[in-house]
């Protein structure tokens, strides 16, 4: 049997394993079943230009996924924020900012929730209590995660009218759902690492080149420098245990190896495993889905000049100006972030453009003057697991119980809501229990 280790899946947590394992000196080869690598945070071709599938942004706490980045000689092509901003867009209305102040945490923020327009003084206050109730959380104790976030801030005077405005700003693009449905455990985790623990720790970071370029292409350079065997177009079947280790199967090839790590989507994860690899209380592919819907617009001409922002009263959640990213001079390209997008997948294409083409009017002025040039659709079906309660308990650990086969994904139980950081975390501590099981010195 093979000494060496076999990555199954190229996205983000297969890229960070295959390169830990590599740099501790392991012989590695990742297979991906796509022509890319990347996995969920991908480029895809419209007319020559290249659009991502979805805006994703980090933080400046998010240090596994920049310094894989770092580690594939990319991060320059990202930039985050000096100090935290958030541009907020409403119609009718001038647009204003959550920002955050120089004092220490949390009361970097109070300044921001007392002067915030979209909620009348006393919620305003009442925010305030309410993150100061959120930071005293032990986002570990199992009971958060039997409640909603929701059901916790009408308990704090947070009622449903202040959501929209305030509460989901944050909670829809962390946890794919709105507060009302989401954990409470993982709604502290999000908002005490975020925004309540270190004052920079949310500023927000973009990725200002199209993600084939920060992170499918450079991965490749990586892999092969760090003397990975990379395989794309490779289908695995199954993983199978073996003397001495594992047999991974492909539709004409099998590959021996003494470890494995399985980076797959979960559900497709767990098609592959062997029987009695996982704690039948927390199988992967019990994971409920959430999914992001992306609109791509294109304008004749510039209509507004914010790289991003948020929207209250809106149905858009979020929008980046994408033109410098993509080499557009002349014109504009904005692309519309919608997590939790539930009623979005169930609409067909044509209402999608016809909502979000009148939404961006009644939110930029100038865009009434604008003519569309064309509209694209990105749609992520299970672009994350469901963060409800009772999902932490369910979420399945890096280990097996097979010494030598691990799991990577932004679905393990790493604590972070599906996210690119969740993902650089798992992949690290895949790799971990895999150069454990070699012998090899993590």
């Amino acid at each position: 049997m093979s000494g060496g280790a076999v990555v199954v899946g190229g996205g983000v947590a297969g890229i960070t394993a295959a390169l830990a394992l590599a740099d501790a000196g392991a012989e590695v080869t990742l297979l991906e079943v796509r022509p890319r690598l990347g996995g969920a945070a991908y480029s895809f071709e419209r007319d020559g230009l290249l659009l991502d599938n979805g805006q994703h942004v980090f933080l400046r706490c998010c240090e596994h996924y920049r310094a894989l980045l770092r580690r594939l000689g990319s991060e320059h092509l990202t930039r985050v924020q000096k100090r935290l901003e958030i541009p907020i867009l409403s119609p009718g209305r001038p647009p204003t900012a959550l920002r955050r102040s120089r004092l220490p945490a949390p009361l970097h923020l109070a300044g921001a929730l007392l002067h915030y327009p979209h909620l009348p003084l006393r919620a305003r206050v009442g925010a305030a209590r309410a993150a100061l109730g959120l930071a005293r959380l032990d986002p570990d104790d199992p009971s958060l995660d039997r409640r909603t976030l929701g059901a916790w801030l009408a308990e704090h005077g947070q009622g449903p009218e202040t959501h929209a405005p305030l509460w989901d700003l944050i909670a829809l693009p962390t946890l794919n759902l709105p507060a009302a449905e989401a954990s409470l455990a993982l709604g502290a985790f999000v908002f005490q690492r975020g925004l309540l623990a270190d004052a920079a720790a949310g500023d927000i970071g973009f990725h200002e080149a199209p993600l084939q370029r920060i992170v499918d292409l450079p991965a490749r350079a990586a892999l092969e420098s760090a003397g990975v065997e990379v395989r794309l177009g490779w289908r695995a079947r199954a993983v199978r245990a073996a003397t001495g280790g594992f047999i991974v199967e492909g539709p004409e090839e099998r590959i021996e190896a003494a470890a494995v790590i399985v980076a797959l989507p979960a559900g497709r994860a767990q098609e592959l495993l062997p029987e009695g690899a996982l704690d039948p209380r927390r199988r992967p592919g019990a994971l409920a889905a959430a999914p992001i819907v992306n609109v791509h617009v294109f304008y004749d001409r510039p209509v507004w000049e914010l790289p991003f922002a948020a929207g209250v009263r809106t149905p858009v959640q979020y929008i980046f100006d994408r033109s410098e990213s993509n080499g557009i001079e002349r014109g504009r390209y904005l692309a519309i972030s919608i997590s939790g997008a539930r009623t979005e997948m169930a609409m067909a294409p044509a209402e999608v453009r016809t909502r979000y083409v009148a939404a961006l009017r009644a939110l930029l002025p100038a865009a009434s003057d604008a003519r569309v040039e064309r509209v694209e659709l990105s749609r992520e079906h299970a672009a994350t697991f469901a963060a409800v309660p009772g999902v932490q308990g369910r979420r399945p650990a890096e280990r097996t119980r097979i010494p030598g086969l691990a799991l990577a994904g932004a679905y393990t139980a790493t604590g972070w809501p599906a996210t690119l950081e969740s993902a650089a975390i798992s992949g690290g501590r895949a790799a971990s229990a895999a150069l454990e099981h070699l012998g090899a010195p993590r």
